[in-house]
């Protein structure tokens, strides 16, 4: 890990095993399936769910910033708490979880490379229960919504080509051929693409066992697409889990300064009355 552009915001499983138990480390286990932790989860690790404890779900937003501290402080972390991150799905909703950790600045949060599926594949101990920590004290930062991109500035950077678009959603969903993935709820009116995305689908960031892959090959794959930092990037997805999951390879293993996470995503881009959509493949890069 030594090559990427940050290699401390990711730890290994076997520092986790090593860790888990230090009383200024927290494991938290996020994942797709909210019912994967009660099958078995890292010893000493808790648990949260994307759709009910990360997410004020009337305002359909992420957490403010007083529903983050709470979280936090019922979780047993400070602000001086390592928080390290992993999940199923290669760590689809560790990364959303990290993100906004970021957003409120918390300084030391890391995921652990190749998530919930790595631990599993090595045979390292799992546990079946919740434990409990004492509350602790917490205060968020204020928000830094530089890393996060909101409607408006997705429509300005499509009207002046100012920003790269990487829509990191599958090949179907990127030609308007599906609305989302099977089984998922939450959808659009409208399949297809924002006007001069480029289809770089999240999953090719990782490797079988679900670490990231190498430096070069991170930067091939973005590079190819004509992603390559010259100027800012925003990533989206359907809700914003996977775009978060591209936001954090491109930020942190490849360094890319200006990266932004539309977690608005293509469920409000879809809705839109008016809005442009393109449909069909991924046309050849520019360069």
């Amino acid at each position: 890990m030594a090559n990427y552009a940050h290699p401390e915001i990711l730890v290994t499983t076997e520092w986790v095993a090593g860790h888990a138990g230090d009383s200024n480390v927290r494991v938290v286990e996020v994942d797709v399936d909210t019912a994967a932790y009660d099958q078995g989860h890292v010893p000493g690790a808790i648990a949260w769910a994307w759709n009910t404890q990360l997410a004020d779900t009337v305002r359909r937003d992420i957490l403010s910033k007083a529903q983050f501290e709470e979280l936090m402080a019922s979780s047993g972390i400070s602000n001086g708490t390592t928080l390290i991150i992993y999940g199923d799905n290669n760590n689809w909703f560790a990364a959303w979880a990290l993100w906004q950790a970021r957003i409120y600045g918390h300084r030391d949060v890391r995921l652990m490379n190749g998530g919930r599926k790595k631990w599993l594949a090595e045979g390292r101990p799992l546990s079946n229960e919740t434990p409990k920590y004492p509350r602790a004290t917490y205060r968020a930062a204020e928000p830094d919504l530089s890393i996060r991109a909101y409607l408006p500035q997705v429509q300005a950077a499509v009207n002046s080509a100012s920003a790269g678009l990487v829509d990191v959603r599958s090949p179907q969903e990127f030609s308007g051929e599906i609305l989302a993935p099977p089984g998922l709820p939450e959808t659009c009116q409208r399949g297809g693409h924002i006007p001069g995305a480029r289809s770089i689908p999240w999953g090719k960031a990782c490797n079988e066992d679900g670490t990231f892959k190498s430096y070069d090959e991170l930067l091939a794959l973005y590079r190819g697409e004509g992603i390559d930092g010259t100027k800012p990037i925003v990533a989206y997805c359907r809700i914003g889990e996977r775009s978060s999951h591209t936001w954090f390879v491109l930020k942190y293993l490849l360094g890319y300064d200006k990266v932004q996470n539309y977690d608005g995503s293509w469920t409000e881009w879809g809705n839109l009355v008016g809005a442009p959509v393109e449909r069909g493949a991924a046309a050849a890069a520019k360069v």
